[in-house]
């Protein structure tokens, strides 16, 4: 009998009991879009935040994207994507680097990230500013779900991971799955965990499923 599969992440998969891990508050700080000549996507919400914006500041500005499915939603609202990593922020400095250093890029992010890729480029003289344009928080979802004790748990992100530790553990008989390197560093030490081949819940699911 196939055990339960629960997926904490905002998005869902039909063969999994999905759990929102995080509940978003999206800002909308003022900006100068014509200060800049490209964008830095690394997540969906980020073209979320854009929508409240009058598309026409916005919208002539190429981005390079973090992976395919942050790509999809600014293209969806009409926007140009140059590249996209492999879901890594890492990934994302080398295409950077790829640019002249003259060039001027917008980040827009969440308040709290896990990569310090920016950071990386901004010491080698690339023009980057950050703006924050939505923060997260643990959602009650995650913390008043009950937990079958055998289940596979699919951890899309480090917070969701963290989020769920906030109110319950992790046991030996849990099958416990990340959706890549970054979601991995989350897990408690002694805690043994799958890495997704890609970046992708789809690619979680293939290994909680199996």
């Amino acid at each position: 009998m196939q055990k339960p599969i629960y997926l904490f992440s905002i998005s869902s998969h039909p063969h999994a009991k999905s759990i929102n891990a995080l509940d978003i508050k999206f800002l909308k700080p003022e900006i100068d879009f014509s200060k800049y000549d490209y964008l830095i996507i690394t997540s969906k919400q980020v073209s979320e935040a854009l929508a409240q914006y009058d598309k026409n500041e916005y919208i002539h500005m190429p981005s390079i994207c973090v992976s395919k499915k942050s790509a999809e939603p600014y293209e969806a609202l009409g926007g140009e994507v140059l590249a996209c990593g492999t879901g890594y922020g890492d990934d994302l400095s080398a295409i950077i680097k790829q640019f002249p250093h003259a060039k001027r890029w917008l980040y827009l992010r969440a308040k709290v990230v896990a990569s310090s890729f920016i950071s990386t480029c901004q010491e080698e003289g690339y023009n980057i500013d950050e703006i924050v344009v939505y923060e997260s928080k643990c959602s009650k979802d995650i913390q008043h779900i009950h937990v079958q004790e055998d289940a596979t748990l699919v951890f899309a992100s480090p917070s969701s991971i963290r989020c769920f530790l906030k109110t319950h553990t992790i046991t030996p008989l849990n099958k416990v799955v990340v959706i890549g390197t970054t979601t991995a560093a989350a897990v408690p030490k002694g805690i043994k965990y799958h890495i997704s081949k890609e970046t992708t819940i789809e690619s979680c699911m293939e290994i909680g499923l199996y």
